[in-house]
């Protein structure tokens, strides 16, 4: 596969990853146990801010692995 399709379909991906992870982020924020506690929100946060990266490091690496020959 070319690296101009792979890039195509993991930004794709990416922005497919992306709106997911945020869905899924709003609605756990609002349960009812994280909502009353400021420390399990704060905590909730980070994690769900930083977690994306993990499942989209390897979609970036597929993406930048240059052509085989």
């Amino acid at each position: 596969m070319a690296i101009r399709t792979r890039k195509l379909l993991g930004t794709i991906a990416l922005l497919i990853l992306v709106v997911v992870w945020s869905l899924l982020g709003m609605t756990v924020a609002q349960t009812p146990w994280l909502a009353n506690s400021g420390l399990l929100q704060a905590i909730f946060y980070v994690v769900a801010g930083l977690g994306w990266v993990l499942p989209a490091m390897p979609i970036v690496s597929w993406m930048s692995r240059p052509d085989r020959a």
